[in-house]
This record gives structure tokens, C-alpha cells and sequence, in this order.
């Protein structure tokens, strides 16, 4: 064995057990800069952790930045289920628009609908819980009148023709 595979050997051991180490539990398998940089904030005061309820009772928990805002904490949440599921059963197509549409987030029942509003604006602090909760969207926001008039239009359009 050479120099450098003996080096190279004792760095893999050395960062298998770090990884192996209770205090780094929180660290993702494939940690980005942006996560590495979210954890040492959070170490330091500047992050968050928020733990995330689901639907089914069960829950996990994220770290966002002190400033994040309702879209910063979904993304973090986006990258938790997928990480998540990758290292229970492999990658899985999750259509998030689909769970956006249909479910929002919840903090003392009071929904999280704004992407762009600060979580500290709803009173969530570091060791807050939030849930997901079904969703359906106002006719006033209209968010979703565009896919009903296509159809409309288009069962409007089946009927023009099979009278003629």
C-alpha cells in the first residue's frame, strides 16, 4: 500500500465516522454548501430549526435562516421529503404544484398562503411547529381559473361540433 492510498484510507474511515456521529445526524447525505451553511447558522443563532407535521400524524424537522420566508421554509421542506425518500425506497416523482394546490402549511391555525411573507410575521420562531392542512383556493384568487376556462372552452367546443 502507498502513501497516498494509506492517506486516502484513513480520510474515508475518518469521514465515515464523523458521519456516524450523533451531532451530525442532522447533516444530509449529499449535503449542498447552502445546507452546510443553513446548519452552521442555525449552530450559531442565525437559522431555525421548524418541525414540519404531516398528514398522516408523522413529523421531521428543517432548518431555515431567521429571515427565511413561507417559500424558503416549502423548499425546505421540497428538499427534506425528497432526501428523505431517496434513502427509504429510492427516487419517487412527487408533483409538488399537485400538493401546493391542494395543501398549505399551518402555524396556530393560521394558514401560510403568501410565499413571499416572512415567517416571523406568523409568530414562527426556532422550535416552532408547523402542519400541513387542506387547502382549497378562493374563486377570488383565481389562481386556478385558467385551467377551467381551457376546459370549459374545450368541452364547449365538443358540444359546437356533435350539434352541427
Amino acid at each position: 500500500m502507498s502513501l497516498s492510498e494509506g492517506k486516502r484510507a484513513g480520510l474515508e474511515s475518518m469521514v465515515k465516522a464523523l458521519l456516524s456521529d450523533p451531532l451530525l445526524s442532522d447533516v444530509p447525505a449529499r449535503p449542498t454548501l447552502s445546507d452546510v451553511d443553513t446548519l452552521l447558522r442555525f449552530e450559531l443563532g442565525g437559522a431555525m430549526k421548524i418541525s414540519v407535521l404531516k398528514l398522516d400524524g408523522s413529523s421531521f424537522d428543517v432548518v431555515v435562516s431567521n429571515s427565511a420566508s413561507v417559500k424558503d421554509l416549502k423548499l425546505a421542506i421540497r428538499k427534506k421529503i425528497e432526501a428523505m425518500q431517496e434513502g427509504q425506497m429510492g427516487h419517487r416523482h412527487i408533483s409538488w404544484r399537485h400538493v401546493w394546490a391542494n395543501f398549505c402549511l399551518s402555524h396556530d391555525n393560521e394558514k401560510l398562503i403568501e410565499d413571499d411573507s416572512s415567517l416571523q410575521k406568523f409568530g414562527i420562531h426556532s422550535n416552532s411547529q408547523v402542519r400541513f392542512v387542506a387547502y382549497v383556493q378562493s374563486r377570488v384568487s383565481k389562481k386556478h381559473s385558467r385551467s377551467r376556462r381551457r376546459r370549459h372552452r374545450f368541452f364547449h367546443g365538443l358540444n359546437k361540433v356533435s350539434m352541427q
